[in-house]
């Protein structure tokens, strides 16, 4: 909460420190009822059980002004996606308007990233924008699910959406709409999830126009300015207090899914007074496959590392993010040429970004850093439910990793990904046995995943599930982490690495690569899912014994280990 001494003046206009407050906190509550908006009205599993999904303002230059606690990778790159937006098509935004956007070399993380923006009106002046990004269920492309780990080139992941006005002052423009429609598997489904995003961003105009009412045009605008000036404050005053230097950290990836492998993420950080200088130019050069990462999901990435670094009430806004200053080399994983593949990114090499800058920052603040997150595993699975006779897409969002471990306590337990840290659920079991023809005849902790430490990283999931067809489905899967598990911090052990297969009666079990397409899945198959723990945080040797008896009464860990 920001917590001014005195009253605040910006371009003449004075706000007293309450009014500041009132309308941060009106900020939050209008992007998390966009959330719940999203939430109840979706479609696809990936939105309305797991929320693959985030929800922000920003003004016209592409400041963002408020997110809620979604999936932080998105919000990171919405500002480059508002920019796009606004510069290509300037004055003639207008009231009624919505705009849509994936493309990844314009502000998009990957193509599945759907975002949509409704702009908001101050009188006649374009003040704001309202913003729902979310993942879509499927995006076209040459393989079902949006992630072909196949692809060489972006033109083989999906249909690419530059900005684009999809309604025009409140007309859908019905040619461009059923364009888009058409180039995706499931059109009832992305039809409705569609609806959701444009209703999701239109609660965020209505409420923003509510507290432009309230409070009137200058006073609102006067206090937005504050909570950013803030925020920056806040965090500069944080940076200020680690000591000046350079420092340098870096993470690995296990492999492309194509030619190269060990792929090296290197981050050289200049901290001076209160501002960081973060350097990725000494990564690896631009790979083949998908986990090559666009500009603003590199940027998100980094801002993403930031933000785990400082105390968790600062507001996430531009003003948070003003003393970071990020460069990079394109032709490089972390800035790819346009036109190559990328949609991994999200996930790896983002998280791997993460990583690195965290590790480079430790030795300055080891208190604040977090250990690793597991890395994600994710399988697609297209085939026909026998049921209904409907074709489905289900994506796993099952037996999640285990989060790391910090100077606060132990990592949370199958909490998923460092890029999303507890943003993405995996949902009711029930629920999707009854939408999917699955059935999960084990799903829970998987024991001794964790890294050691004086804090133990959250162990991740073991899953076995049947795939109930009568005829064979087809899985592409996505993911790092058979190789490389979650790094420990400040002397903490690594996570345990992932372990997926696939089993079959009568014939060998078939272990699973991360990133291969066309796994064929015959009829009562098991998936078998052993997940990643999160790293350790700090010596071992400080664990209590009654902290390592409770390990093993919960099953977090077993007498062997």
């Amino acid at each position: 909460m920001i917590a001014p001494v005195a009253s605040v003046t910006v371009d003449s206009v004075t706000v007293d420190p309450i009014t500041v407050s009132v309308i941060q906190h009106r900020l939050r509550a209008i992007v998390e009822e966009m959330g719940e908006a999203m939430l109840r009205t979706a479609y696809s599993q990936i939105l309305n059980s797991s929320r693959d999904f985030s929800t922000a303002l920003c003004d016209p230059k592409g400041r963002l002004i408020a997110q809620a606690e979604h999936v932080p990778i998105h919000v990171g790159a919405l500002p480059f996606a508002a920019r796009a937006v606004t510069e290509y098509f300037g004055d003639t935004i207008r009231p009624g308007d919505v705009f849509l956007l994936n493309d990844p070399y314009r502000g998009g993380n990957h193509l599945p990233d759907l975002t949509v923006f409704v702009p908001v009106f101050d009188g006649d002046r374009f003040v704001f924008w309202s913003i729902n990004r979310s993942h879509q269920s499927d995006i076209g492309g040459a393989t079902h699910g949006a992630y072909n780990a196949g692809a060489t080139e972006i033109f083989q992941e999906g249909i690419r959406i530059p900005p684009l006005r999809l309604y025009d002052q409140g007309i859908r423009r019905e040619d461009v709409y059923e364009m888009i429609v058409l180039n995706v598997r499931h059109p009832r489904d992305f039809r409705g999830d569609l609806a959701a995003m444009i209703g999701s961003a239109r609660v965020g105009e209505r409420r923003l126009g509510q507290l432009l009412g309230e409070f009137g045009s200058a006073t609102t605008h006067a206090g937005v300015e504050a909570v950013l000036d803030g925020a920056e404050r806040q965090v500069r005053a944080i940076i200020s207090g680690w000591p000046d230097g350079v420092y340098e950290g870096e993470a690995f990836l296990d492999d492309d899914g194509h030619q190269f492998h060990d792929i090296r993420i290197h981050a050289r950080i200049t901290k001076a007074g209160s501002a960081l200088e973060v350097d990725l130019t000494g990564s690896h050069e631009q790979v083949v496959g998908f986990i090559n990462s666009s500009y603003a999901n590199t940027h998100s990435a980094v801002v993403v590392a930031l933000a785990y670094l400082i105390d968790p009430e600062i507001p996430k806004n531009d003003g948070a993010f003003r003393p970071l200053k990020v460069v990079l080399k394109e032709g490089t994983i972390v800035w790819p040429r346009p036109g190559a593949p990328v949609t991994l990114c999200t996930n790896h090499c983002g998280q791997e970004i993460i990583e690195a800058v965290v590790r480079a920052l430790a030795p300055a603040c080891p208190e604040r850093t977090m250990a690793g997150w597991g890395r994600r595993f994710r399988i697609a699975i297209q085939g026909v439910d026998p049921r209904t006779e409907r074709p489905f897409i289900w994506h796993l969002f099952q037996s999640r990793p285990g989060g790391g471990a910090s100077s606060a306590g132990d990592g949370w337990a199958g909490a998923g990904e460092w890029q999303a840290a507890g943003g993405i659920k995996f949902g009711s079991i029930e629920v999707h046995e009854v939408r999917f023809p699955l059935h999960f005849r084990r799903h829970e902790f998987r024991p001794d995943s964790g890294g050691d430490g004086r804090y133990r990283g959250g162990p991740g999931g073991v899953l076995e599930m049947a795939i109930e067809t009568d005829v064979p489905a087809v899985g592409n899967t996505a993911g790092d982490g058979i190789k490389y598990g979650a790094c420990g911090m400040v002397g903490g052990q690594d996570g345990r690495p992932h372990d997926y297969w696939l089993q079959s009666d009568g014939r060998p079990d078939r272990k699973l690569k991360t990133k291969e397409v066309g796994v064929v899945i015959r009829p009562y198959d098991v998936l078998h899912a052993h997940s990643g723990g999160g790293g350790g945080w700090g010596d071992p040797a400080e664990r209590s014994a009654a902290e390592r008896a409770a390990d093993r009464r919960a099953g977090f860990v077993t007498d062997t280990n």
